[in-house]
């Protein structure tokens, strides 16, 4: 039963896509440790942006998830989250907008840096506390381009946010 039903939904893995998987695996060390240190690397910059509430990596030490994620895991992606204090929608699209070096989007593990504006509220199911932050987060995901470039870009995107607040 469970084999026609993935066969009936298409749930299968053409053999395009298993050489892709497998020829990434070959470097997939090397990609990740250089996601980790661009995303640390950003998220260290932005926890000291004044229009930042809160960055959500639980790689910095001072995350409150840090202790599990040490104890879980050797290392991190360059995925995370940062909660902006309240801004108008005018001002967060023209910061998005502008953007050169971020696509807009969810991460499925490629190379390419991309940011979300995301509503947690709605979709967190993990947790048993509520959300309750009030600003915008986003959702970025940092990409294989040099790091000095990716806080530049978002520099000119908070330059942007400040001018239409």
């Amino acid at each position: 039963r469970i084999r026609q039903s993935a066969a009936d939904l298409g749930a299968n893995s053409g053999p395009d896509d298993v050489y892709l998987a497998l020829r990434g695996m070959r470097t997939i060390g090397v990609r990740m440790r250089q996601h980790q240190e661009n995303g640390l690397k950003l998220a260290r910059w932005l926890e000291n942006r004044p229009e930042v509430d809160r960055v959500l990596h639980p790689a910095l030490p001072n995350d409150p998830s840090h202790e599990l994620w040490k104890r879980d895991f050797t290392g991190a992606c360059g995925l995370f989250g940062v909660v902006l204090k309240p801004y108008p929608e005018v001002a967060l699209a023209a910061m998005l907008d502008g953007l050169d070096l971020y696509g807009m989007g969810a991460s499925w593990g490629g190379f390419e840096s991309l940011i979300l504006l995301t509503n947690p509220a709605s979709t967190r199911t993990v947790a048993k506390e509520q959300w309750e932050k009030n600003g915008p987060t986003l959702r970025i995901h940092a990409g294989l381009e040099d790091p000095e470039d990716l806080i530049a870009d978002l520099e000119k995107g908070f330059e942007r946010l400040n001018a239409n607040t």
